[in-house]
């Protein structure tokens, strides 16, 4: 099944360069050794994970994945979710490597539906404070399909003045992390991204429901989640319900953190991704 997929997505791949040269990702590869895909969370950067990678890449190959539309990197002229997926799916077969995927929000989402296409080999999933349906979160009655792009509130937020849109984002920057000093970094990757794309491409986050796919992974996936600003009680409700349907999974809370453990727990969560990372490396010596 790999080698049908690998052969049908690289043609797909060189196809669509005939076509055109834009590309939904771009990959920054540091380090040598075992390989590690880091995907980051909606509207952000791959530097957003620069200081775990400056660590990390001292024993492993450190692929960092920034999204087009947001943050310098020019906006996609396609699909914007599926074009992300299938360019990363594309990517770990043109480079021949069998990655553990470690994915923040938008990012771990990223992961575990890369994990359930089973159109790539990977080892390990690695999702920080990410669900298998954002929707289903955050609409009541959620179905994929009521949701639609040129909906009042899509149209709304892309007629929406600078000003208001700044407003906007300091508002949402402030709701993700405990620390202030990062207020403002997260706050002007919002601003600088793509209005379209930060408009569409959340609609296309919010429809992805993978949540009866979850059956399907074949890896065992790490889950760590953020207790802030709901609880541990409640967060573990939600994401024990969330991955009911997931064989193999370990959940890790991040106690006083916010959405952005990177930034709020840096020390516990380089620790842990050690701690996985070595575990994997072990197992997969061991074999």
């Amino acid at each position: 099944m790999f080698k049908f997929f690998r052969t049908a997505l690289i043609l797909i791949f060189c196809i669509s360069n005939l076509i055109s040269q834009e590309s939904a990702i771009e990959i920054k590869v540091e380090g040598e050794g075992p390989d590690v895909i880091f995907l980051p969370g909606f509207a952000c950067p791959g530097e957003v994970w620069q200081d775990l990678v400056s660590e990390i890449k001292l024993t492993h190959t450190c692929h960092s994945v920034s999204y087009a539309g947001f943050v310098g990197v020019e906006a996609f002229n396609g699909p914007w979710l599926s074009g992300i997926i299938n360019e990363l799916e594309t990517y770990i077969l043109k480079e021949t490597i069998n990655p553990i995927l470690i994915g923040h929000s938008l990012g771990g989402t990223l992961a575990l539906k890369i994990g359930v296409d089973q159109k790539v080999e990977i080892q390990h999933i690695v999702s920080i404070d990410g669900l298998a349906s954002v929707g289903a979160l955050v609409i009541p009655n959620f179905s994929p399909d009521l949701l639609l792009y040129d909906s009042p509130q899509n149209m709304r937020m892309l007629n929406m003045e600078h000003d208001d849109f700044v407003d906007l984002a300091n508002m949402m920057a402030e709701s993700m992390v405990l620390d202030s000093s990062h207020y403002q970094l997260i706050s002007n990757w919002i601003i600088d991204s793509d209005r379209n794309t930060y408009v569409y491409g959340y609609t296309d986050l919010l429809k992805l429901d993978l949540r009866n796919d979850l059956s399907k992974l074949e890896v065992s996936v790490s889950i760590i989640a953020a207790t802030y600003p709901y609880g541990k009680d409640t967060v573990a409700k939600t994401f024990k319900e969330q991955f009911k349907n997931l064989n193999d999974y370990e959940l890790y809370y991040a106690e006083n953190s916010g959405h952005f453990i990177m930034l709020d727990q840096p020390i516990w969560l380089m620790n842990i991704l050690k701690e996985i990372l070595n575990h994997n490396l072990h197992k997969v010596s061991s074999k």
